[in-house]
């Protein structure tokens, strides 16, 4: 599992102060050891981070993925009902067999 898509984006939320550090907002070169616990709001999830390894070169994800303890509350579940059906748009109106389909999804099949 990933925690950001790339280094640069974890500098950058570093720099905007969205990554707590044991308490303390961490900057893109702070120091970790083993035991700290990194907590940030990433992709409207928050995730809570205990660093169990030291890594000194880049290395892949498979391994970095050994090198922490996720202690981050599961994912939100969605509900089925806050489904959002869009369309392309100047598709017109949906055939019978689109809006059947639609219902379906709303829960309102006969």
């Amino acid at each position: 599992m990933r925690l950001t898509p790339s280094r640069s984006a974890a500098t950058e939320l570093c720099r905007n102060g969205r990554v707590v550090l044991n308490d303390g907002v961490a900057k893109a070169s702070s120091a970790v050891k083993v035991g700290d616990r990194i907590s940030s709001r990433i992709a409207n999830r928050e995730r809570i981070i205990e660093v169990s390894q030291l890594i000194f070169k880049r290395v892949g994800a498979p391994v970095a993925v050994t090198c922490y303890i996720d202690h981050s509350p599961p994912p939100e579940t969605r509900d089925p009902s806050d489904v959002v059906l869009l369309r392309d748009r100047g598709a017109g109106r949906p055939t019978k067999s689109d809006r059947r389909k639609i219902d379906r999804l709303r829960g309102r099949s006969q």
